[in-house]
């Protein structure tokens, strides 16, 4: 048991379930403190029945802290983890800033819970479209090898954080009025509208979405070999992330096979009956901390390929879940 559990972002949307999550599933720590922006320093928040003053992020804040959850923007995670770090913390990051870096181990705790014992101070958590996908692809990689993945994702507004929620509330309804909406996250209007481009212009025509899909799942697996060709789209919905996704594997699997494979897998729920119009949507996924999996089916066109339909909450395990689940490998180790 840890000391001292500090929640970074507390705040904030993920942040908020994250100190759910915490409180819900009994995380045990001699105690809890709270951190955010000098925006949000000073306003109370309940947790486990106390009331807590949240505090200032800054550097002087992790002296007395072993095991931090963090939400925040790249650039905040650049500046205040290493500090966190010099000071013994450890620290589950879930922004995109420390993915990447070799030194430290991208988990999904299960496919690769064995990665957290290479950790320098820092483990951080897969970007949401990826988690969902590579929790789906980890039972066909053990049972048939993936050697290729053409994933379309269909991303709600949450992933874009409270200005893109309010995007598309206030949108939808100006919209609907016939008025005008001066957009805060998006660069075109999302109410009745799907946009193909989430992140900057990355790699051959690939956004940085899309990218982080390819660049992730290799890291997790540890396997450069494997092929992703995704693509990346904005859509209305307000949460949770739906992903159409082809794998090819080297050894084939049937759809009686994959079905077996999926439902054994911890964290995956398999709702897969078309006669009776049942699979996964955003609707019957909202707010659950599993990956949901239906539409399985051969693919046509390749003998080798299977194709499937994956939905999941992309605030829950596409963020806060996987970051609790990480701290709680850590607590069994600790």
């Amino acid at each position: 048991m840890f000391d001292t559990v500090a929640v970074v972002g507390a705040t904030g949307a993920v942040g908020q379930i994250i100190r759910q999550l915490l409180e819900a599933r009994g995380f045990q720590a001699g105690r809890f403190k709270f951190l955010a922006s000098h925006r949000s320093a000073g306003k109370e928040l309940t947790f486990a029945g106390k009331s807590y003053t949240v505090e200032q992020l800054r550097p002087e804040a992790f002296d007395d802290v072993q095991l931090a959850i963090s939400s925040t923007p790249d650039d905040v995670a650049a500046d205040f983890v290493p500090e966190a770090v010099k000071r013994g913390c450890v620290v589950v990051d879930e922004s995109g800033y420390w993915r990447m870096d070799p030194k430290v181990p991208l988990v999904i705790p299960e496919v690769n819970a064995q990665a957290i014992d290479k950790h320098q101070g820092i483990i951080a958590s897969p970007n949401c479209s990826t988690t969902q996908m590579v929790l789906a692809m980890k039972p066909l990689h053990d049972a048939g090898r993936i050697r290729r993945v053409v994933v379309s994702t269909y991303q709600a507004t949450s992933g874009a954080g409270l200005p893109g929620s309010r995007d598309l509330e206030r949108g939808t309804r100006a919209a609907l009025a016939g008025e005008d909406y001066p957009y805060e996250a998006f660069a075109y209007p999302i109410a009745f509208n799907c946009i193909p481009q989430i992140g900057s212009p990355k790699h051959q025509g690939y956004t940085s979405e899309e990218m982080k899909m390819v660049w992730e799942t290799q890291k997790i697996f540890d396997d450069k070999s494997i092929q992703v060709c995704p693509t990346c789209v904005r859509v209305p919905v307000s949460n949770c992330h739906s992903e159409s996704i082809l794998v090819e594997t080297e050894k084939k699997i049937t759809v009686e096979q994959a079905r077996e494979l999926f439902a054994a897998t911890p964290g995956i729920v398999v709702m897969d009956d078309l006669d009776k119009k049942v699979y996964p949507m955003p609707s019957n996924s909202d707010q659950r901390d599993e990956v949901f999996i239906g539409r399985i089916r051969e693919d046509l066109s390749s003998p080798n390929g299977l194709a499937f339909w994956c939905v999941s909450d992309n605030l829950r395990k596409g963020a806060a879940t996987n970051a609790v689940q990480i701290a709680e490998l850590l607590a069994t180790r600790a």
